[in-house]
């Protein structure tokens, strides 16, 4: 059987068979790989997954069912990664996946879920032969997990861009979400000798002087 006839033949079997079977779990991951690398779903098969699953491969989902199989490095599973997410999933077919894809994006809900993805991202997504994630990747996965939902990340995306940082270490990165959690919008609740790590400190003499220029700007405006 040919791959593209095979494919044809796991798309037609979803969701004819409830029971998870490791044997057609096995068989999938491998319409993904190569025959030079039997064990490693790699870009170009991620990308064929996606497709096939409907989900574009920067959606958050996506890091979502990485977190679930704990893989390794953005852009690959390994046959055990993927056998270990798909299985507590229960999932062997795309049909079942497509299921379960709601279901993933709802454990963003979950704050001590979503603190598990937050953290668990950052090693995921940085270069493993640097220690610290450098500023591209960061505001990337920064957007993906606290775009949406933290009413500062644009001005702190903002002073990302202007600031000296060239790199994001693992305690800034998770202060970063302890901020975006505990720090009220006007910042009326920071403490400047709080142990928050200068990064931050610098965000909020930023901010603070951001929006001491936009009000004497409306000011003047006024006056004029």
């Amino acid at each position: 059987m040919d791959d593209e006839s095979s494919r044809r033949h796991t798309k037609a079997e979803d969701g004819t068979n409830s029971t998870f079977s490791q044997k057609r779990c096995i068989s999938w991951f491998r319409e993904y790989t190569t025959a030079d690398d039997p064990d490693t779903l790699g870009p170009e098969g991620m990308e064929k997954f996606c497709e096939d699953i409907g989900v574009e491969p920067e959606n958050v989902v996506m890091l979502v069912l990485a977190y679930k199989m704990n893989a390794r490095q953005m852009g690959f599973f390994t046959m055990a990664e993927w056998l270990k997410g798909l299985s507590e999933l229960h999932c062997d077919t795309i049909a079942k996946v497509q299921q379960k894809l709601d279901y993933l994006r709802n454990l963003l809900n979950d704050q001590n879920v979503f603190k598990g993805i937050y953290k668990y991202a950052y090693d995921f997504a940085r270069d493993k032969d640097q220690r610290s994630m450098d500023m591209e990747t960061a505001r990337v996965m920064l957007q993906l997990l606290l775009g949406r939902n933290w009413p500062l990340f644009s001005q702190f995306a903002k002073f990302l861009d202007q600031s000296k940082y060239k790199v994001i270490n693992k305690d800034q990165w998770c202060n970063i979400l302890e901020f975006s959690r505990t720090i009220s919008d006007d910042l009326s609740n920071y403490d400047l000798d709080g142990a928050w790590p200068v990064m931050l400190d610098e965000f909020v003499e930023w901010l603070k002087a951001q929006q001491q220029g936009e009000s004497t700007s409306q000011m003047d405006t006024r006056n004029s």
